[in-house]
């Protein structure tokens, strides 16, 4: 046993040592802080600059004076002012909001399933989606815009159940590769499906722009109704993005400190439904965001997903801004899709993570 002399020593040192402890603690969250600043001042700006990019540049080259008069003094008797804000404005916001939303998706799913191959594309979530588009365009071809969007969440959210079911019917539970193999499954049983209704219909020209996904066709009418949806939705998400870093610590650590998984779970899928429905009834089955974004962002900001996922809002939109971009200059006044320029990066990446997890398989 110690005497009690030498407790009291040990108690005085250690009340000694705690104010240095503190004095190095301070300045190290302080450069944590302001590198998280700079961060996301960088990617803001970085944002910006995509856009005006995508503005500026296609099959007409426009000057900034024009595109700067043309957003704040827009004149329709002039053809250059039309052009930017008729075409290029709408696709240009479209793209950014779709790509943080597809983003800020990725990231909750990888989150709440602890699965690092978390997407809506890669789990089948877009492909239910486009399902019913499908099916929408064969029965009910004048169908409004905002009921699209609420038959595109029902075909998201009966994908989302299909998948979860599969992956939990499994001997041995649901592991983050069963819902990945469950995933691809559905996807593929639902793109066939929606091929099938396609020929048959004979509405191959019709879905080609959301097989393919893009942005091109989007207009002020479906931003309208789109954005702010997304922007609430995305906001909202920010506000349990502490209980998906406890989740994603393992389910015994967030129940230790009170989290109801099942809640915060459901809140969660929830939440990537209504963005992954949304955005497929606007741009088509666009993949691979939210894949590759959470992974960037999380190398760069740490496993808080309370800087993960506003952070993944940001570059997501940066992403499918500089994508639509690509598709646009890669052969004009031709286009590529949208989805064939994300996949450069997300095949890629997709097969790396893949042999990484393989062993859980």
């Amino acid at each position: 046993m110690q005497s009690k002399d030498s407790m009291d020593k040990h108690t005085a040192s250690t009340e000694r040592n705690a104010p240095k402890v503190a004095f190095i603690a301070r300045p190290v969250l302080r450069a944590g802080r302001i590198r998280q600043a700079l961060l996301f001042t960088a990617s803001a700006v970085l944002l910006a600059l995509a856009m005006f990019a995508a503005i500026s540049l296609g099959a007409k080259d426009l000057t900034i004076s024009t595109v700067w008069s043309a957003v704040f003094h827009y004149d329709r008797s002039l053809t250059t002012h039309q052009i930017i804000h008729e075409l290029r404005l709408p696709r240009v916001l479209g793209a950014a909001v779709i790509g943080a939303a597809l983003a800020v998706a990725g990231s909750l799913i990888q989150g709440i399933t602890r699965n690092p191959l978390g997407d809506t594309g890669v789990l089948g979530i877009n492909a239910g989606a486009m399902f019913v588009v499908a099916v929408s365009f064969a029965f009910f071809p004048d169908l409004p815009y905002g009921t699209l969007i609420v038959l595109s969440f029902l075909g998201a959210l009966m994908s989302t159940l299909l998948v979860f079911g599969l992956g939990a019917s499994a001997p041995g539970g649901l592991t983050p590769m069963r819902l990945t193999v469950s995933g691809a499954v559905t996807a593929a049983l639902l793109g066939s499906m929606t091929s099938g209704i396609a020929i048959y219909f004979d509405l191959s020209q019709d879905l080609a722009y959301w097989y393919a996904g893009g942005v091109a066709g989007i207009k002020w009418s479906q931003l309208e109704i789109l954005a702010p949806i997304l922007l609430i939705v995305i906001t909202w998400s920010m506000g349990f993005a502490r209980s998906i870093s406890l989740i994603s610590m393992g389910d015994e650590v967030a129940l230790n400190l009170g989290l109801n998984l099942r809640r915060i779970r459901l809140l969660g899928l929830l939440t990537v439904v209504v963005l992954a429905g949304l955005s497929v009834s606007a741009a088509g089955a666009i993949g691979f965001v939210g894949l590759v974004v959470p992974h960037i962002a999380r190398k760069l900001i740490g496993v808080d997903y309370r800087q993960i996922v506003p952070l993944s809002a940001l570059l997501g939109a940066v992403l499918l801004v500089l994508a639509d971009l690509g598709a646009r200059m890669a052969n004009p006044p031709e286009e590529l899709a949208i989805g064939i320029m994300v996949s450069f990066i997300g095949v890629p990446f997709f097969l790396f993570l893949a042999r990484k997890e393989r062993r859980e398989l």
